[in-house]
């Protein structure tokens, strides 16, 4: 693996466009259409921000609101991949090694009305207690009286988890006065969520009009730190790989990598509208037809800028979209009439490690292919087997986005072998548009 440490002597700036490039991150499958994102342009680059390491003992005897995403899958009550609970705890345990008094607080899922039980935190405190080996007391709410004592009779290396904030709708509005209460029993705030640092949500940015110092935890500084160092200063060639259903929910994405990176590998449901921009019949394949003439335009761009994109040679088709469907794999351009590619063919991954074999940075973006169903997931798997074995043969620098992108990392088991796992979904997207994150603006400078 490779570490921060080959890029401490870059200084950090936290430039909203250079980590745009980086962090790479999907939410939705690669053939599945892609919501809307939010954010502000960034006119300027954001200077660096502090990190609880910047303040260090002054933590002591301090109650501080720490701001982590334990917005984890949970089938019933049980969650199924605590990863972003895990991710939280340094934090949290140099927090306490300070003597702070410590109240997380988080969103889960989205409820519609107020609360309901199968969106408690009860799971997360009781999960959060267990990895500290400590108990973490859940509160009854995230604001009001009861809060306000739970926190008052608290002592130093105590962990308060506060009841999900998204229970109030006022959080997402960023309501003045909901953020006031959230505020009122801290004396700091602690921005350790990546994941939401792209929203101005009362827990994210309100907060930090009341609570001084607002800084970042260790999570989020390490994805803006080792995200601005590996990609505004990492070695060359560089590589991007796109997946995602839709050239309209990434042409952002795509035109500001083109000015990035070398070399460009395009996979998922988006493939066909780029193969349909080039003359060939995609059967019965996902395709923007509004946007073939967009394909078309990146593709000369890549051309003009002398930049490589790598399209699949071969498809894995099928007759219907199911786990069950009759498969066939043909040449890109030989899809046979009603039937729709749904994975990368055995000749692409070939080409695909030649392609990216000189590769010294590569980041990826989304599948290849519908990995959840397994006679589609070896384009996937393969790409990361690819990125996997760079990093542990040649020492390349290998960034995988979150979302779909890590989980099929870790499907595969080489989620281990890669440089930095990404927890970041729409944040990631909105740094590749070039878009301020408010969560992240709106902490201390150093």
């Amino acid at each position: 693996v490779v570490h921060l440490h080959q890029f401490k002597k870059i200084k950090m700036k936290f430039s909203a466009i250079v980590l745009a490039l980086a962090a790479m991150a999907s939410n939705t499958s690669a053939f599945v259409p892609a919501g809307p994102t939010f954010g502000v342009r960034a006119p300027v680059e954001l200077e660096a921000k502090k990190s609880i390491e910047d303040i260090g003992d002054d933590f002591k005897g301090k109650k501080v609101l720490v701001r982590c995403d334990v917005n984890v899958p949970l089938d019933g009550k049980t969650i199924t991949d605590d990863t972003r609970i895990r991710s939280s705890i340094p934090t949290i345990e140099y927090l306490r090694e300070k003597g702070a008094i410590v109240t997380v607080c988080s969103h889960l899922g989205r409820p519609k009305d107020g609360p309901e039980d199968k969106f408690s935190l009860g799971p997360c405190a009781e999960r959060m207690g267990e990895l500290l080996g400590t108990e973490v007391k859940l509160a009854p709410d995230c604001i009001g009286e009861d809060v306000a004592a739970l926190v008052g009779d608290a002592k130093e290396g105590d962990v308060i988890m506060l009841e999900n904030t998204r229970f109030y709708k006022e959080e997402t509005k960023n309501e003045a006065g909901f953020v006031e209460k959230l505020a009122a029993p801290f004396d700091m705030f602690v921005n350790d969520a990546f994941g939401t640092a792209h929203r101005a949500h009362a827990s994210t940015e309100g907060v930090t009009k009341f609570l001084e110092p607002a800084v970042s935890g260790f999570l989020l500084a390490k994805e803006l730190e080792y995200l601005d160092g590996a990609i505004s200063s990492g070695e060359k060639p560089m590589a991007a790989i796109v997946g995602g259903s839709k050239v309209s929910s990434k042409i952002t994405v795509l035109e500001a990598l083109l000015d990035k990176c070398d070399k460009i590998i395009i996979g998922g449901g988006m493939v066909f509208t780029f193969l349909k921009a080039k003359g060939l019949d995609v059967g019965t394949s996902l395709v923007e037809d509004d946007f073939v003439d967009t394909a078309k335009e990146v593709m000369e761009k890549a051309e003009k800028l002398g930049k490589q994109i790598l399209l699949p040679s071969d498809i894995i088709v099928a007759d219907a979209f199911a786990a069950d469907a009759n498969t066939q794999t043909v040449a890109a351009d030989a899809i046979p009439d009603g039937w729709m590619g749904l994975d990368n063919g055995p000749e692409t991954t070939k080409e695909q490690k030649e392609f990216l074999s000189d590769c010294k940075t590569i980041i990826m973006n989304g599948p290849m292919g519908v990995f959840e169903f397994e006679a589609f997931n070896k384009g996937t798997f393969g790409i990361v087997d690819i990125l996997a074995d760079l990093t542990k043969e040649k020492g390349a620098v290998t960034i995988i986005g979150g979302g779909d992108s890590v989980a099929a990392c870790e499907q595969s088991g080489r989620a281990g072998d890669m440089s930095h796992i990404s927890t970041g979904g729409g944040a990631s997207l909105e740094l590749m548009e070039g878009k301020v994150l408010p969560g992240v603006a709106a902490l201390a400078e150093k």
